[in-house]
């Protein structure tokens, strides 16, 4: 079908549309773009969005399906540095949009790259960066294209949380020390399955000298973690884990390794969302299963899986709210600026930022085999 558009007209006049006008006006808009389109649908994402997306998944996994189409426009229905690396990753031809640029992600923005640069320095300085020792930077992929470019050019790497034991493993056999950044949690979890004691790691505040450390502690650290964390995964607590427990006999408490050390230590098992997802499909009808994750995962899981019992760990609503800044609205203006020939919110990382974060994620592809 071949619509002819008015003028696209200001976003907040896309607001007062009802939702079954915004859903149609989208697939029309689809429709007119064809396959010079591809819709992309973070697992985090709403439902009401999530059901136009052509491709569901986590960020890393979606930039490489997108780079895989021919797809003039590649619409990231995710946050800020997912669409920096659907770009890094795209073909040359290929332009990234995301519909709402207040999509952003708070865990992302904890670490700068003058924040992480004036550290290496700092560690410079004392001693605990040249010399014999070989540090290593270690950037997980929830960060800016500018933090990704830093482990590019210093012998670093990006890290997902499905890959990030088996790079801690490589780096571990060559480097003495790993500067991980921007959540500790991961980092720490990470860390804590190579034996590594939490004696053994420090905490890196960018708002105090030696990030809050002596020089002794971090020259005895053999991590080093970035004081940063996830909004959403950092509401979970040990007394959720106790209490489904003694609510849901016989439950496994399965949580992302973005959960603090206490409550990943308390659960059953923890994975990456793919992870999440495979176990809960794969497990025995009937049985009951507390997941630490965000809350559109979880209840379209339980939705899938209805032969499982499936509960959210936590008794209160944990959602990406910056996620849920992309909405069906925002998709809908993306969308018919794209039939009227305009690109809205492109996201574009240029130059040497681009080259060696390009670096970095390759780095991270050859060592993973992802």
């Amino acid at each position: 079908m071949s619509t002819v558009l008015e003028a696209i007209k200001p976003i907040e006049e896309y607001l007062v549309l009802t939702d079954e006008e915004i859903a149609t006006r989208i697939e029309a808009a689809r429709e007119e773009l064809g396959s010079r389109v591809v819709i992309l649908g973070h697992h985090y994402q709403r439902d009401d969005v999530i059901r136009h997306a052509d491709l569901h998944g986590d960020s890393y996994q979606l930039s490489v399906l997108a780079s895989q189409t021919n797809a003039e426009f590649i619409v990231f229905c995710g946050v800020h540095f997912m669409a920096e690396s659907a770009d890094i990753l795209g073909k040359p031809n290929q332009q990234v949009i995301l519909p709402d640029l207040g999509a952003g992600c708070s865990m992302a923005d904890m670490a700068s790259v003058d924040q992480v640069e004036d550290a290496w320095d700092q560690l410079a300085e004392i001693g605990i960066i040249g010399g014999s020792r070989r540090v290593a930077p270690i950037t997980y992929m929830n960060s800016s294209a500018e933090i990704k470019a830093f482990c590019g050019r210093n012998d670093g790497v990006v890290c997902t949380s499905s890959n990030a034991t088996k790079l801690f493993g490589q780096y571990l056999k060559e480097y003495d020390k790993m500067f991980f950044f921007p959540d500790q949690h991961l980092g720490r979890n990470t860390g804590a399955k190579f034996g590594i004691g939490l004696d053994e790691m420090v905490v890196w505040n960018p708002k105090e000298e030696l990030g809050g450390n002596t020089a002794e502690e971090l020259d005895n650290a053999r991590l080093i973690l970035w004081r940063g964390h996830c909004s959403v995964h950092g509401r979970f607590k040990e007394w959720h884990v106790d209490k489904i427990r003694e609510d849901v006999p016989g439950v496994k408490v399965l949580v992302h390794p973005e959960c603090t050390y206490e409550v990943v230590q308390k659960s059953d098992l923890n994975g990456s969302t793919s992870y999440i997802i495979k176990t809960v499909e794969a497990a025995e009808p009937g049985s009951k299963w507390a997941i630490g994750t965000e809350v559109n995962l979880v209840t379209r899981l339980a939705k899938r899986c209805p032969d499982k019992e499936i509960h959210l760990l936590a008794p209160d609503l944990c959602m990406c709210a910056t996620m849920y800044r992309i909405s069906p609205q925002s998709l809908c203006w993306a969308m018919e600026n794209l039939v009227n020939g305009e690109v809205v919110n492109e996201i574009k990382v240029r130059g040497v930022t681009k080259e060696e974060s390009l670096i970095a994620l390759e780095r991270m592809i050859s060592m993973s085999g992802d």
